[in-house]
């Protein structure tokens, strides 16, 4: 790795921060073991009180905030996920159902939700994976000028958002087969549902192909 590299390894990590607030010692561990683990280096802090974490927020540029909703101890959430929201994605680990709660932050892409059921750990390093990828490609040099973040956005393309499309694709025509019980309106629903999943796919594979296309351009001259 020559100096320019390191450089913007260096940029690309520390803007990559990564903060995580849980009153769980052993749950923030492993969180931090899975980010760290085949990954370049990260700033990570890790804070098990609220005061800690706003003390390291306000510290820290952080590209993504874990926040375990134990550490509000009686602090309105919808209120304080606004406050961490305002600079950076924020995973939320919270009891089934209080995702009503914060679906505005959900639909406005400022949030991820993840419930406190079975072993949730490695979904949560995930998630945070995911984000923490974006946050790379967004100070990584423009498309076009940069064939590794090109690379890597046809990937997101692939795999972060065609995977899950087929998920929603396949389960709304598994509903439709065995949908003899629906209303005629939740049957033109559940249609409406696949042909736009099917829409977004298509758009998905021509995009991800031009990339790829451009990658390979940019390769060779």
């Amino acid at each position: 790795m020559d100096m320019q590299q390191a450089y913007k390894a260096a940029r690309i990590a520390r803007e990559c921060a990564v903060l995580i607030g849980t009153p769980n010692a052993q749950l923030a561990r492993r969180i931090s073991y899975e980010l760290t683990r085949g990954a370049e280096s990260r700033l990570m802090r890790v804070a098990q009180t609220l005061e800690e974490l706003l003390e390291n927020f306000t510290e820290t540029a952080a590209s993504v905030t874990f926040l375990d909703d134990q550490l509000l101890d009686g602090v309105q959430l919808t209120e304080f996920v606004k406050q961490l929201a305002g600079s950076a994605p924020v995973v939320l680990l919270a009891e089934p159902g209080r995702e009503s709660e914060v679906l505005r932050f959900i639909a406005e892409d400022k949030l991820d939700f993840v419930a406190r059921v079975a072993d949730f750990a490695p979904l949560v390093a995930s998630v945070m994976q995911r984000r923490l990828r974006w946050a790379a490609l967004g100070a990584a040099p423009v498309l076009g000028r940069d064939e590794d973040a090109a690379a890597e956005l046809a990937e997101i393309f692939r795999h972060e958002i065609n995977n899950p499309l087929t998920g929603i694709l396949g389960n709304a025509e598994l509903l439709l087969a065995h949908g003899a019980h629906l209303s005629g309106t939740d049957v033109q629903r559940l249609e409406t549902v696949v042909q736009l999943a099917v829409r977004l796919r298509e758009t998905i594979r021509r995009v991800s192909d031009a990339i790829e296309s451009n990658t390979r351009v940019g390769h060779a001259v």
